[in-house]
C-alpha cells in the first residue's frame, strides 16, 4: 500500500512541475508578444513622428527651432531686454532734460533714487555678507563697548534736543515749549501705567521717539522736505483725480451733489486697485521690507513686529498683520499688543486718500503716516515691554499673493473695496445717527437742569480738552479739538475727519471768527495739529475689527488678542498724541493774516477779534518807513489793511498819523 501512494505521489509532482513549466512557458511566450507589440508601436510612433515632421512646413520648423532656442537662452534673452529697456528710460530722461530741465526735474529724482536703490540691492545680494564678514572687528569693538556708548548717545541727544529747543524758543515764542512738556507728559503717563514698568527698553524709547523727531524736522523744518511732500501731496491729489473719470461714467455728470458717496467713496476703489498692482510686482514688500529693517535695527524690535508697524504705514487695521500671518501664532504678548498698537496709530493709504479729498492738507497726513510708525512702536513697547525670548526672530519673508498677473491684481483690489466702502459708508450712517440720539438724549437730560446745551460733543470737549491744550494748541481752539477728538475715539475718525473739513472751509471762506459768541473755526496751527492727532484707527468700533482680523488668522490665540485689545486701543492713540506734540514743535504755519486782514476789511460786518490784533502787530513788524510819504508794507500785506489797522487798534510800533 505504502508503495502504490509513493508511486501516486511521484506523479503528481511530475504533473505539477510539468504543469508550472508549462505556465511559465505561457508567461514568457505573452511577455515577447508584448514587447513585440510595444516595438511595433514604438515604431509606428516613430514613423509617424517622423511623416509629421517630414509633412510639417519650413516656416514651423523655423518657429520651433527659434522658441527652441529662446527657451534654452532665456536669461541671456531676459537680461538683454531689461539693459535695452533701462537704456531707452535713460535716453527719454537725457531728453526730457535737455528740452525742459525745470520740468523734468520730477522725473530725474526718481530716476537717480530709483538706481541708487537697485544697485545698492545688487550690491547689497552680491556682497553683503563679505561686507558683514569685514565689519566683524568693528562690531565686536562696538558690541564690548556698547553700554557706554549708548549712554552718550543718549545724552547727546538729549542736550542737543535741549539745545534746539532753547534756540527755537527764543526766536519764536514759548508755544513750542507747551508741545515738548505734552511730549514728555504722554511718555510719562506711558511709563507709569506700564504692564511691566521697570522691564522698559531705553533704546526702544530714544531711537523711536528720534526717528519720530527726525522724520518731523526733515520734512517740516527744511524747505527741501516740507517742499518735496508739498510736491507730492500735489501730485497725490492729482492722482486721485483720475478717480472722477470713472464716478462720471457711472454716475453721470451730477456725481458731485453726492459727494462722500459717489466722490470719495470712488477713491476707495481706485487706490485699493493700484496698492494691489504695486504690492504684486514687489514695490509695495520692498519698500514695507526697507522701512521695517530700519526700524527693527535702530529701535531693537523683532522682525515681525517691526514689518508690521512699516506695512500700516501703506496697508489698513485688518491688512497689515497679513504680511506677517505665518508668524502670528508664535508671537509673543508684547509683540501681539505692538502689532495691534501699530494699527490703532496709522491709517490706510485708501482712507488717506479720502481725507484728502475733504480738503485735509495733504502734507500733514503724509507726515502722519510715516511718524506714527516708530511712535506705536516706542509706545507700545513701553507700554507692555517684552519679558521673554520672542520666538519669532527669524526674517519676515513676503510674497506676492494670490493673484497671476498684473490684471488679476487690479481687479482683485477694485473687489475687495466693496467690503471697505460699505463698511464705510454703514458706520458712517450708524455713528452719525447715534450722534444726533446721544445729543437728544442729553440735551433733554440737561434741560432738567436748565442745561439744554448739554451734548456729546460738549462732553467730550471738556474731557479731551486738558490733552489737547498740552499738544500745543490754544486755549481758544482747544475745546473744539478736543470735541474732534472725543469723536474720533469714540466714534469714528471719518466722522472727526469731516467735521474737521468743514472748520477748514469755514476759515478758508473768510466769514466770521464767532457767531454769536460761538467760534466758527481754528487756526491753522490748531488745524495741522488736530491733523496729526485724528490720524489713526484708535476708535471703539476699530477694536473689534482688529481682534477679529487677528483671530481670523490665528484662532489659537484669540483671547490673547481680546486680553491685548484695550491696552493696544490706548497705547495707539498716545501714539497719535505724541506725534501731534511733535508737530505742535516743529510746524510753523505759513502767515494766513494777509488774507484775513483783506477779507475782514472788505466785510461789512468786521469783528474786532484777539486774531485781528494779532495779525495787526504782525503787520505794523513788516511796515519799513523810508520817509514820512514813503510808507512800504511786506510779509503780503496791502496798504489798505495798514489803514485799516490803524484804525481799528493804533500801534505804538507804528506812526499811524502817517497813515491817516
Amino acid at each position: 500500500m505504502k508503495s502504490k501512494e509513493m508511486e501516486l505521489d511521484i506523479i503528481e509532482n511530475k504533473d505539477g512541475k510539468q504543469g508550472n513549466d508549462n505556465e511559465a512557458f505561457e508567461s514568457e511566450e505573452q511577455q515577447h508578444i508584448c514587447t513585440d507589440v510595444e516595438i511595433s508601436s514604438e515604431g509606428i510612433d516613430d514613423a509617424s513622428a517622423k511623416m509629421g515632421q517630414h509633412n510639417k512646413s519650413l516656416l514651423e520648423k523655423k518657429v520651433e527651432a527659434l522658441q527652441g532656442y529662446m527657451a534654452k537662452h532665456k536669461d541671456q534673452i531676459h537680461l538683454i531686454s531689461q539693459l535695452v529697456l533701462a537704456a531707452g528710460f535713460v535716453a527719454m530722461v537725457i531728453a526730457a532734460c535737455v528740452v525742459n530741465f525745470h520740468r523734468a526735474v520730477g522725473l530725474l529724482v526718481i530716476s537717480l533714487v530709483t538706481i541708487f536703490f537697485l544697485v545698492w540691492d545688487w550690491m547689497m545680494e552680491r556682497y553683503g555678507e563679505q561686507v558683514w564678514e569685514a565689519l566683524a572687528p568693528i562690531r565686536d569693538l562696538l558690541s564690548r563697548n556698547w553700554c557706554g556708548i549708548r549712554w552718550i548717545i543718549y545724552m547727546s541727544v538729549l542736550v542737543a534736543v535741549v539745545c534746539w529747543l532753547a534756540l527755537d524758543t527764543a526766536q519764536r515764542g514759548t508755544r513750542q515749549l507747551v508741545s515738548f512738556f505734552g511730549l514728555l507728559l504722554f511718555v510719562f503717563l506711558t511709563l507709569l501705567f506700564s504692564k511691566h514698568p521697570f522691564r522698559w527698553s531705553w533704546q526702544t524709547l530714544v531711537f523711536g521717539t528720534g526717528l519720530q523727531f527726525i522724520f518731523g524736522l526733515l520734512i517740516l523744518r527744511t524747505t527741501f522736505g516740507l517742499g518735496a511732500l508739498r510736491w507730492l501731496g500735489n501730485k497725490a491729489e492729482a492722482f486721485m483725480s483720475f478717480t472722477d473719470t470713472g464716478s462720471k461714467f457711472v454716475f453721470g455728470e451730477s456725481y458731485t451733489d453726492h459727494f462722500l458717496a459717489f466722490k470719495v467713496m470712488p477713491i476707495l476703489v481706485f487706490l485699493s486697485s493700484v496698492i494691489s498692482m504695486l504690492y504684486y510686482i514687489g514695490f509695495m514688500a520692498w519698500l514695507i521690507c526697507k522701512i521695517g529693517f530700519i526700524m527693527q535695527v535702530t529701535m531693537g524690535t523683532s522682525p515681525a513686529e517691526s514689518m508690521a508697524a512699516a506695512g500700516n504705514i501703506f496697508l489698513g487695521l485688518a491688512n497689515s498683520p497679513l504680511l506677517i500671518r505665518p508668524y502670528i501664532s508664535e508671537l509673543t504678548l508684547s509683540e501681539i499688543h505692538a502689532v495691534m498698537t501699530g494699527g490703532f496709530a496709522s491709517i490706510s493709504g485708501t482712507i488717506l486718500g479720502a481725507y484728502i479729498s475733504f480738503g485735509v492738507d495733504a502734507t500733514h497726513l503724509l507726515t502722519a503716516t510715516v511718524m506714527s510708525a516708530p511712535a506705536s512702536l516706542a509706545i507700545a513697547k513701553m507700554f507692555w515691554p517684552e519679558t521673554i525670548v520672542s520666538r519669532s526672530n527669524r526674517p519676515v519673508k513676503m510674497d506676492k499673493g494670490e493673484s497671476k498677473n498684473l490684471l488679476e491684481a487690479a481687479s482683485l483690489g477694485a473687489s475687495r473695496a466693496i467690503a471697505l466702502v460699505a463698511s464705510v459708508l454703514a458706520n458712517i450712517i450708524a455713528f452719525m445717527a447715534l450722534l444726533s440720539f446721544f445729543d437728544a438724549v442729553l440735551s433733554w437730560l440737561g434741560g432738567m437742569f436748565d442745561c439744554p446745551q448739554l451734548s456729546f460733543s460738549l462732553i467730550c470737549s471738556y474731557v479731551f480738552m486738558p490733552l489737547s491744550f498740552m499738544m500745543g494748541v490754544s486755549f481758544e481752539d482747544s475745546f473744539i479739538v478736543a470735541e474732534l477728538m472725543g469723536i474720533k475715539t469714540f466714534l469714528s475718525e471719518f466722522v472727526a475727519f469731516q467735521k474737521l473739513s468743514e472748520l477748514i472751509n469755514r476759515r478758508k471762506a473768510g466769514g466770521p471768527e464767532y457767531v454769536h459768541n460761538v467760534k466758527q473755526y481754528i487756526s491753522v496751527h490748531s488745524e495741522a495739529i488736530a491733523t496729526y492727532a485724528l490720524c489713526g484707527f484708535s476708535n471703539i468700533a476699530s477694536l473689534g475689527m482688529s481682534i477679529g482680523a487677528l483671530s481670523a488668522m490665528a484662532p489659537d490665540r484669540r483671547s490673547d488678542f481680546s486680553s491685548c485689545g484695550l491696552r493696544a486701543l490706548i497705547a495707539g492713540s498716545i501714539s497719535c498724541f505724541m506725534t501731534a506734540c511733535i508737530a505742535g514743535m516743529l510746524y510753523i504755519p505759513d502767515s494766513e493774516c494777509p488774507h484775513l486782514l483783506s477779507v475782514e476789511f472788505n466785510n461789512t460786518s468786521m469783528t474786532n477779534s484777539s486774531q485781528m490784533h494779532a495779525c495787526c502787530t504782525e503787520l505794523y513788524n513788516s511796515v519799513t518807513v523810508y520817509e514820512p510819504w514813503n510808507v512800504t508794507t511786506g510779509d503780503g500785506f496791502s496798504q489798505s489793511s495798514l489803514l485799516g489797522c490803524c484804525t481799528l487798534t493804533p500801534s505804538e510800533l507804528f506812526n499811524c498819523s502817517l497813515m491817516l
